[in-house]
């Protein structure tokens, strides 16, 4: 009997080897992903999937960027939307029918302090006439090194609300596709009601807590690398393997894991298991297999 197992896919898993994200080569990369899904419910496993859509949404902010003085720009969370849903088709065909896909919000804070300093980036570098005319806009652009960017909030998710139609597909025995992007954000407004906000969730972070709502005893984070490494990109780097939740909390309070790309996945992790998960896998899309079975990637157990 298999084990229930969320897996995170990241950003690799849904473009070329480059970083194109032309329809034909996210095409290729989800069904060349979908083969490594497959071959886990070949061997017994539940699966949940979720996703990252970072490319996707750039390329839809970049639409909206370009078209602004001719079709109204669509808000941040209609573009998670989106992606969602076109990721989410790709996924159904490549599984031909075992699969469903939930477009997912997460609840966030409105007082959360992400949205008095956005500072995630999203879209491509423009120069700074270009960006005062977005600000009219009312978005919020800062210069970087390479020319200025649009940055968004990138609040804590609080609750996967849409986890009971999750629930209701697994237990029909659906491979389920849900929070792709991190879920798309939503606030509860003074009047009780739901409603949009131009933020970015993080994938990962979602991830970890969908994967405890679920009640999955496995999290995979797939990457681009086969495990975490303390020292990356130095002559003392080395590869994690199995590491305690607080062995590698102190390895991050040291300074190991970058904030913008191992440093999300780490604090999942942990996440996962502190509250409960049997214990998170961070590895390679390649390696899923493998690190279900225990084989590869950096285990984390309490």
């Amino acid at each position: 009997m298999g084990e229930r197992v969320l897996i995170a896919l990241g950003g690799n898993a849904m473009t070329a080897s480059d970083g194109s994200a032309s329809p034909g080569d996210q095409r290729r990369a989800v069904e060349g992903a979908m083969g490594h899904v497959a071959a886990l419910l070949a061997a017994g496993h539940q699966v949940v999937l979720t996703h990252g859509n970072g490319p996707q949404v750039g390329n839809l902010v970049l639409k909206n960027q370009l078209a602004a003085d001719v079709v109204p720009p669509v808000p941040l969370d209609w573009c998670g939307a989106q992606t969602q849903a076109t990721i989410g088709t790709l996924v159904l065909n490549a599984l031909e029918g075992r699969a469903a896909v939930v477009v997912t919000r997460t609840l966030v804070d409105p007082a959360d302090p992400a949205f008095a300093d956005p500072v995630k980036p999203i879209g491509r570098y423009f120069t700074e006439d270009e960006a005062r005319r977005f600000e009219v806009l009312g978005q919020t652009w800062r210069r970087f090194e390479r020319g200025w960017r649009r940055v968004v909030a990138s609040p804590e998710p609080l609750q996967i609300l849409d986890a009971p139609a999750v629930a209701a597909l697994m237990a029909a025995g659906f491979v389920v596709v849900a929070a792709g992007g991190g879920g798309v954000p939503v606030v509860r407004t003074p009047s009780g009601r739901l409603a949009g906000v131009e933020a970015v969730v993080d994938k990962d972070l979602a991830a970890a807590l969908l994967a405890r709502t679920v009640r999955a005893a496995t999290l995979v984070i797939a990457t681009d690398v086969p495990c975490a490494w303390t020292g990356f990109g130095t002559p003392t780097a080395r590869p994690i393997g199995a590491v305690t939740a607080a062995g590698l909390r102190e390895l991050q309070a040291a300074g190991h894991f970058a904030g913008g790309s191992m440093g999300p996945k780490v604090e999942a992790a942990l996440r996962f298991v502190e509250h409960g998960g049997d214990r998170a896998v961070i590895t390679s899309l390649e390696g899923i297999g493998a690190a279900v079975a225990g084989e590869t990637g950096t285990v984390v157990r309490k």
